[in-house]
């Protein structure tokens, strides 16, 4: 959300120089991400429209009390069963106009246990929506060369417009979400102010869990985990941060561990050991591949996923010539990209992997122009550098030659996605914060999925069971495939991150449109395959990039097998 530019000047450069890691802006970068999480479940048309349907075995029991539809199903009790009036019978799914919308939940004779956990009581949850400050220049630094206007008042209106849609259609078991607004105290990344909020959170505002949080700190996240507070979407991480903080921590997103995965399997089977084909210098496109790694550091935790990075190449076999890193400074960016080039330069790279923020290619693509070096240039694990908004901001000339995996979807016009269809066909108008509304849609709606799936008897640790007993979503190629848990597609057994699949995409500085934010301009992300996405081990050797035909840019509407069901507005 950029901030009112009416706030007081900041001394920018001072203000960034201590960034965090900002692979956690990757929680920004919900857009990937506008589906209604933990839909699960499914039926035989499920399969039709892309998938498996669901249908894979849950990593953990349901909580007592918490019947689905597919599970009521199974068990020839659908018809035993009260189901709120919220459910549409015929799919045994919520009555929402939305591809992705969860699965049923029937109601519970009695009592629904009252005061279970702290911030429960028998007819309400209380949960606090996290809303950056209004004036933090890191924010502002980031989102400025997209434009997003939204202000604070605006995106709190939002969300309490999503909590009320969400407490109208899920299964609450009696109680209702009261959601209250913490405006940050601090900028992105200062620690002190994140612990201070998280202790208002849960002890002042007493909240059962936390939706949003500082993007540039996992202080918040640690505070409320200590304090058996639930927080979605408050931070990133890899794997192991979250089990060791279950179960409190929960992520909408793929983490970078994840993308670690994909791209490894990406590069083995379509780039390793074939020519440079898509380097913007000729010279370099009958050259065999030789890969760079371009990445962000600014703790032990970014330099330890480099690392990850050079062990699963060499487990492939696959050696990597350079690995260098760069720290978001931005009165050192300029030195910086100098050094960078010419040693990618020098080293014979004709492929450069990059992972890292939004803001820094600009530099380095504007260099590598000055340098007469033209790389091919792969997405790795990174934030927002794979949106339209961002890439319209860099060296054309160099990012014409810019494709890899991308876990965004493809998708219709802005008007038509979920997020926003779902606002309007509530409330009738679009949502106050258009721009912002796809980042804070996914954690919201991942809260009330765990809410009606864990049952009754509310606690943190029927929320994780909740999360974790439903099968995957169905596998789409305007959704992504969301679970949590295990279901054997990674070597993990506690996977609190929903997002499973990536896409390939490649860049096309010609094609016009809308970006992600709705603003209309030249140059845009094709999807390879009309947005086909894979599940890890699902990658072919197939190479379709800058290919016009049978690529995507933006829907003219949802494929025919993805569109959403009609229902009257409430």
């Amino acid at each position: 959300m950029l901030p009112s530019s009416d706030g007081p000047e900041v001394d920018r450069s001072k203000a960034l120089r201590r960034w965090g890691p900002l692979a956690v802006i990757a929680v920004v970068a919900i857009v990937v991400v506008a589906a209604l999480a933990l839909g699960g479940g499914g039926s035989d048309d499920d399969e039709d429209a892309g998938g498996d349907g669901g249908g894979s075995t849950p990593s953990a029991d349901a909580p007592e009390g918490a019947v689905s539809w597919s599970e009521a199903e199974a068990a020839g009790t659908t018809d035993e069963l009260t189901w709120p009036e919220t459910c549409d019978q015929e799919t045994g799914r919520v009555a929402i106009p939305y591809l992705m919308a969860a699965e049923c939940y029937a109601d519970v004779e009695g009592d629904n246990g009252g005061d279970t956990a702290k911030g429960v009581t028998g007819e309400t949850i209380k949960v606090v929506a996290y809303v950056a400050m209004e004036d933090d220049p890191i924010i502002d630094y980031i989102t400025q060369a997209i434009a997003n206007d939204d202000t604070v008042a605006q995106a709190s209106e939002t969300l309490q417009g999503y909590n009320e849609l969400f407490n109208a259609m899920y299964q609450l078991y009696g109680r209702q979400v009261e959601m209250e607004i913490l405006v940050g105290s601090g900028t992105a990344n200062d620690e002190v102010a994140a612990r201070a909020d998280a202790v208002r959170a849960a002890d002042e505002m007493g909240a059962f869990a936390v939706v949003g949080g500082p993007v540039l700190t996992s202080v918040f996240a640690d505070e409320l985990a200590a304090k058996g507070v639930i927080c979605v979407g408050c931070t990133a991480g890899n794997p192991e941060y979250f089990a060791e903080r279950a179960p409190y921590l929960y992520g909408p997103a793929i983490n970078s561990d994840q993308v670690l995965i994909h791209l490894v399997e990406y590069i083995e089977k379509k780039l390793d050991g074939k020519p440079a084909a898509f380097a913007g210098d000729e010279a370099l496109q009958d050259t065999e591949r030789v890969l760079g790694y371009l990445w962000i550091e600014s703790n032990d935790t970014s330099a330890q996923q480099a690392q990850r990075f050079e062990d699963l190449l060499a487990e492939a076999d696959i050696d990597l010539a350079e690995s260098i890193s760069y720290t978001l400074d931005p009165a050192r960016l300029q030195e910086q990209a100098t050094s960078v080039i010419t040693r990618l330069k020098q080293a014979g790279v004709t492929t450069v992997v990059f992972s890292g923020d939004p803001v820094a290619p600009s530099t380095f693509t504007t260099e590598a122009t000055a340098q007469d070096f033209f790389p091919e240039w792969v997405l790795g694990p990174q934030a927002l550098v794979d949106t339209t908004a961002f890439s319209r901001t860099y060296d054309q000339e160099q990012w014409a030659h810019a494709f890899g995996p991308s876990p965004l979807t493809v998708k219709p016009d802005q008007t038509q996605r979920g997020h926003w269809t779902l606002y309007e066909w509530f409330f009738g108008t679009e949502p106050p914060a258009p721009d912002t509304s796809p980042v804070l849609f996914p954690n919201v709606a991942v809260l009330f999925g765990g809410l009606q799936a864990a049952g009754p008897d509310l606690t943190p640790e029927t929320f994780q069971a909740g999360v974790f007993s439903r099968p995957p979503t169905p596998r789409y190629t305007t959704e992504t495939s969301l679970s949590w848990g295990d279901h054997g597609l990674w070597d993990y057994d506690e996977d609190f991150n929903g997002s499973d699949d990536m896409t390939e995409i490649w860049w096309d500085p010609e094609a016009t449109g809308e970006d992600e934010i709705g603003k209309e301009g030249t140059g845009m992300w094709r999807y390879v395959d009309g947005g086909t996405r894979y599940l890890p081990g699902e990658w072919t050797d197939e190479v379709r990039l800058f290919e016009e035909e049978g690529s995507e840019t933006i829907l003219d509407a949802p494929p025919d097998d993805e569109l959403a069901p009609e229902y009257p507005a409430p």
